[in-house]
């Protein structure tokens, strides 16, 4: 009666205790998950060990294994047998006996940069400014916030997501302490920030109804234990931060499952979107994702899966010893806004590591999506290295470039920073050739210096930038302000429009209507011409 009475209360013991294990780390059950194998194999072995010791009627029992109760041997071999899934299936998916399924993981399509990749006059589409540029600009905002500058903080993630086509970084409040989720927990998280990474901007944007269910929530209120406790069997991920188009706050929560053997490459199969005002989760496998969701495939896997690929194709062996045409992504990447969807883009580069780049890739971040660009030329570092040396006597930093198309020419573009973080300049350099670089105040100052360095170098570039010049007779002079300063349109009287920025040529001011020019210019597509010098006839 006496051991009958241990074991109940040993039994449940151990239903607290996973229960208890289960509610403070929420493991997901599933057979793809490590912790799930690991989690039974030690409830098993634990349970075998108390059998054992429960049954046992002295200690010369307990060195006769004939003594040990079938009960607990059971218990133990189970226990065993969960251990053995672990190594086996480790085994099974390991790149060393499935290279070559770890390469067709991504799949990856070549395309021409010149054709593929619009030509930029100005950058809208990319966010120059990095992470931790806009942590400085949203703190300043939320700095000025009294109200909520004593109850929160901002979450130190910024997402980057794209709203109408244009790059946008986000980043929820955080509650500052337990006691502050406490005092607040009723109405929750008041609002977001919001910050343009093109312009350097940051707005704070308040909600009607406070978010809930956020990482910074406590107990049932915390996000990753919601949405586990609401889909127990799914493999979790993260979260992003992302708002709809109508600006509502939405958690993206990636799901996971092994696409290699039991336990090997793990790729996502879906996610799981989280509303943190009423807590109201929905799952969609990845073709049915809502488009203007951004973020389902976080950069890090996306690169991970292009290095499997690039170093895995030719087997295992050849990516440790030979290495023949083993290639991989750089350090670090940037992201593109193109159509609906946000693209990280990155460097390819020989495992050798010569410090340049043979190529360069694209991927999307909501499908996976993968396209390689074949363009030679310094990697990032050296670009950023080349912008840095341009203003040396300032102390600026360069941003982890991205790449455009100016002219047909592949460009690096990027911002330089003061030791504060602040954007103090924009600066472009040369993929091919990185000794070409302009750096300027102004975004249109910076494609007109490098577009002027670029026709001084005609045998560097494409016939597209070579100097025109036409006899006109003005028909209409304009003086656009705009964001990066005034420019200047002149209109002749066939109708053809040739622009500059009046930063670069005050003399402009001169010119009026019914003057006689001779104009110097880069012819362009759309009849709007870079405008590069004129004279009077």
């Amino acid at each position: 009666m006496k051991k009958r009475s241990i074991v109940i209360w040993l039994a449940l013991l151990l239903v607290l205790l996973l229960g208890g294990y289960y509610y403070l780390v929420f493991p997901s059950i599933n057979i793809h998950e490590t912790i799930f194998w690991m989690t039974l194999g030690v409830v098993f072995v634990f349970s075998a060990v108390v059998s054992v010791l429960i049954s046992s009627r002295g200690k010369r029992e307990l060195r006769s294994l004939s003594a040990v109760p079938l009960v607990s041997k059971l218990l133990l071999g189970v226990g065993l047998l969960f251990f053995a899934v672990l190594l086996v299936g480790g085994l099974a998916g390991s790149p060393v006996f499935r290279a070559r399924s770890y390469a067709s993981l991504l799949q990856v399509e070549n395309r021409d940069f010149a054709k593929d990749m619009e030509e930029s006059e100005r950058v809208t589409d990319i966010a120059l400014m990095d992470t931790e540029s806009a942590r400085i600009f949203g703190n300043r905002k939320i700095g000025s916030l009294a109200d909520v500058v004593s109850q929160f903080e901002v979450e130190t993630d910024y997402n980057q997501i794209n709203i109408s086509g244009k790059p946008v970084k986000v980043a929820s409040l955080r509650y500052a302490s337990f006691f502050k989720w406490w005092n607040n927990r009723k109405n929750g998280i008041p609002g977001y920030v919001q910050v343009d990474p093109v312009n350097s901007e940051a707005k704070y944007i308040s909600l009607a109804q406070g978010m809930k269910y956020t990482p910074s929530g406590y107990f049932n209120e915390n996000l990753l234990r919601h949405v586990q406790l609401h889909y127990p069997t799914k493999i979790i991920r993260g979260y992003y931060f992302e708002i709809d188009d109508a600006g509502n706050p939405c958690y993206i929560c990636p799901t996971m499952t092994a696409r290699i053997g039991l336990f090997g490459g793990m790729d996502v199969n879906g996610a799981i979107l989280c509303d943190p005002v009423d807590g109201s989760c929905q799952y969609y496998p990845v073709k049915d994702i809502p488009a203007w969701v951004d973020r389902v495939y976080d950069g890090e896997l996306l690169t991970q899966k292009y290095n499997w690929m690039g170093t895995l194709s030719d087997g295992f062996w050849n990516s440790i010893i030979g290495q023949s045409g083993c290639r991989e992504t750089t350090d670090d990447y940037g992201y593109k806004t193109i159509g609906d969807d946000v693209w990280i883009y990155t460097g390819v580069t020989s495992v050798t590591g010569d410090q340049s780049n043979i190529g360069f890739v694209l991927m999307n971040q909501r499908t996976s999506e993968a396209v390689y660009y074949s363009v030679s030329g310094a990697e990032e570092h050296s670009a950023m290295a080349a912008a840095q040396g341009e203003v040396q006597e300032k102390g600026y930093r360069a941003s982890f470039p991205s790449l455009i198309n100016v002219a047909g020419v592949p460009t690096y573009i990027m911002v330089l920073k003061d030791n504060g973080g602040l954007v103090k300049m924009y600066a472009m350099v040369n993929v091919e050739q990185y000794n070409l670089v302009a750096t300027a105040t102004s975004q249109s100052q910076v494609f007109s210096d490098y577009k002027k360095l670029l026709a001084a170098n005609p045998g560097d570039t494409p016939a597209e930038l070579e100097e025109k010049t036409a006899d006109i007779v003005v028909e209409e002079i304009r003086f656009i302000p705009g964001e990066d300063g005034t420019v200047v349109y002149i209109m002749d009287q066939e109708h053809n429009v040739y622009k500059q920025p009046f930063v670069d040529n005050e003399s402009l001011v001169r010119i009026a209507t019914g003057d006689a020019i001779r104009v110097t210019y880069e012819e362009m597509e759309d009849g709007i011409h870079y405008l590069i010098g004129y004279t009077f006839r």
